[in-house]
């Protein structure tokens, strides 16, 4: 969790910051009520037996709560059940070709958006898929855009 926090901890407006993870992920219950579909995503570090699986909650709070008016940032995770494992307020739908909303209907308020920045996540598959049954990636943001018109600065 150290090396998320330093990730974004020096950001400032203008700067562009890179999250890329490959490896295996997992979902588990969700008992904080929000998540849609009732599970938290989480993935599972090289050191994940020993330190623990790093649940979706957390990077939203370590990784997007923090990101200031400015400043983007761009995750590529290649797990398996990592469709909106930055926990974003919005879901893109391929076929539908249109953002969804992503706030679960929840007793309490769900943070789910950043301090100003932007939060872009191309997941290699929804949160119910494994990356090997996926040939569409999921698109998820904190804010909506056009799709068509969007240049990926990194």
């Amino acid at each position: 969790m150290e090396s998320l926090r330093w990730l974004v901890k020096d950001s400032q407006a203008g700067d562009s910051l890179v999250f890329y993870f490959s490896g295996h992920g997992l979902q588990q219950p969700d008992f904080k009520e929000d998540e849609i579909d009732g599970f938290d995503e989480a993935l599972c570090p090289v050191d994940f037996i020993k330190e623990g699986m790093i649940l979706d909650n957390d990077i939203n709070s370590t990784i997007v709560w923090p990101l200031k008016s400015g400043v983007t940032l761009h995750a590529i995770v290649d797990a398996c059940h990592s469709g909106t494992i930055l926990d974003l307020l919005y879901v893109y739908n391929l076929e539908r070709n249109i953002w969804e909303d992503n706030k679960p209907p929840s007793k309490e308020p769900i943070r789910k958006h950043t301090s100003g920045g932007v939060a872009i996540c191309l997941s290699a598959c929804e949160d119910s898929q494994s990356a090997n049954d996926s040939t569409d990636p999921l698109l998820s943001s904190s804010e909506k855009f056009d799709v068509s018109t969007k240049i990926f600065a990194l």
